[in-house]
């Protein structure tokens, strides 16, 4: 199968490192132009070099697209995007009762409302251009939500909401809206959260392998999967390839949730 997205221009948010950076990798490697984005110019000035070895069809957008006020900048600087990749997200452990308000609206507003406000500036250009992808990276936590990530779960679930109703939204248009649900991923984030404290020398991949086995004990790959197994899923969902699924939530969990469909 050969992948091929010459011509086509992708924004993959929150791509600085983890899933979101290995996904616009791989679509500069299959010809893409590629917008990247980050919080920080410290953030997005060094992963834009790193991709750059890559191909020269990548810059970079300094933004929180957690708020408007961000999100209404990239539109206007970058009015048309092929393929949409709402990768940015928040999350760590907190339990419920110790989860004040401004938390549960920091996760939504990034999670959630930065796919929601960019979907609504994007999609109509790809209707009228009769092509198009939304992916939204959401997370098995959104089927199985963890009991010390409630907030996480809530909005992770909500994604699932909106990219089922969007595609319907938007049925018979050439415009594909799918989520991706990677299970433990070893992102640069997941990997630090993992080994904060941890003193036993073990490996990072050692240590995911054993929080599996207490913590996602279904899981049928019984390791973590690398970032790069789940942007190879999203890369194929906005692929030419992947015309008929639409409105699907695409599991990428190692087998995690316990579930034959």
């Amino acid at each position: 199968m050969n992948i091929d997205f010459t011509h086509k221009r992708v924004l993959v948010t929150g791509s600085t490192a983890g899933i979101g950076f290995a996904a616009a990798k791989v679509f500069l490697a299959a010809g893409a132009s590629v917008i990247i984005n980050g919080r920080t110019d410290e953030s997005v000035e060094p992963a834009v070099a790193s991709l750059l070895k890559v191909a020269p069809t990548v810059e970079g957008f300094v933004g929180d697209l957690g708020t408007a006020e961000a999100s209404a900048r990239l539109l206007e600087r970058h009015p048309e995007v092929d393929i949409l990749v709402n990768s940015i997200g928040v999350y760590g452990p907190k339990d419920f009762f110790e989860t004040p308000d401004d938390e549960w609206e920091r996760f939504f507003q990034t999670n959630v409302m930065s796919g929601v406000r960019l979907s609504r500036g994007y999609a109509p250009g790809m209707v009228d251009r009769g092509w198009g992808r939304i992916v939204f990276v959401s997370s098995e936590s959104a089927i199985n939500i963890p009991a010390d990530m409630i907030h996480y779960g809530f909005t992770k679930t909500s994604q699932l909401a909106v990219s089922r109703g969007l595609a319907k939204r938007l049925a018979g248009t050439g415009v594909t809206v799918n989520a991706v649900l990677p299970g433990p991923t070893l992102s640069e984030g997941v990997a630090g959260m993992l080994t904060a404290g941890n003193a036993s020398g073990d490996s990072v991949e050692k240590i995911a392998a054993d929080f599996i086995a207490e913590h996602r004990s279904s899981s049928i790959i019984r390791r973590a999967s690398t970032v790069e197994e789940v942007a190879n899923m999203i890369v194929y969902v906005s692929s030419e390839q992947a015309s008929a699924t639409t409105g699907a939530a695409l599991r990428v969990d190692g087998g995690v949730i316990d579930s034959i469909v």
